[in-house]
């Protein structure tokens, strides 16, 4: 019977943490939070919940989720972001992995609730994440903030059944800050990735985004939401090559 690790990074979820710590506590052995110095009740919160609280100065969204993984007991490794949880379904398919482990990770699908809506396309679902793995076979990689586990050459996956429910934006105006921020953090990494940004970029790329998002993944279908999710799919990519594209011309 192995035995896992559920590790969460965390930084001022007060309102959401609660709800991911008790759906992880009937599936993992430990809890790991590495939280950033939140300024709410985050860790006191956290503490009621006999985890491992650990504050370390925010890295980068890649390189948080790393260091949090060393900070773990077990090699078998959930993890999920504050404002993540395990569905009932999730949480037996994971516990049902004690006693099977066969693959060196598994997907989950990831269900995000979107101003108090549960986006059924829109290209947010069924928005596969590995977040149930050995950490001896994989770690976070990617260009921040899009990370995501990537198994060792020669590793295979599973997928688990259930989902990992995300409650996202909760508002229109969050999802705009947001939009800016994580806009921000792309430009960024792509500059020092030694990415460039001609103006086909700056056109295409986010229409194609919006095709993609609101045609090809239907995102048609989710309403009123599924049309603002998919104008902002588009915006964010036009925001991080005009960005990346400043960022160039002020540096090089």
């Amino acid at each position: 019977m192995i035995k896992l690790s559920g590790v969460v990074i965390t930084y001022n979820e007060e309102h959401k943490i609660e709800r991911c710590l008790q759906s992880l506590q009937p599936v993992v052995d430990e809890i790991i939070v590495v939280d950033s110095f939140s300024t709410d009740n985050t860790k006191s919160i956290c503490l009621r919940h006999n985890v491992i609280f650990v504050e370390q100065q925010f890295m980068g969204y890649i390189e948080q989720k790393n260091f949090a993984l060393t900070r773990a007991t077990y090699d078998y490794i959930v993890s999920l972001d504050g404002d993540e949880a395990l569905s009932n379904e999730l949480q037996q398919s994971i516990l049902a992995l004690k006693s099977d482990w066969k693959y060196s990770g598994y997907f989950c699908n990831r269900f995000n609730n979107f101003c108090g809506q549960w986006i059924k396309y829109s290209d947010w679902y069924p928005n596969k994440k590995l977040r149930v793995f050995d950490r001896r076979k994989g770690q976070w990689k990617g260009i921040n903030p899009h990370d995501h586990v990537t198994l060792d050459p020669g590793e295979k996956p599973g997928q688990l059944k259930g989902d990992i429910l995300h409650w996202t934006y909760q508002s229109y105006s969050e999802f705009n800050k947001k939009t800016e921020y994580f806009s921000t953090i792309a430009a960024k990494a792509y500059y020092d990735n030694g990415k460039t940004a001609p103006l086909m970029k700056i056109w295409l790329n986010p229409l194609w985004a919006f095709i993609k998002a609101y045609f090809l993944r239907r995102g048609f279908l989710d309403g009123l939401n599924g049309l603002v999710i998919s104008v902002q799919t588009a915006h964010i990519t036009f925001l991080k090559y005009t960005k990346l594209r400043e960022l160039r011309s002020k540096n090089d």
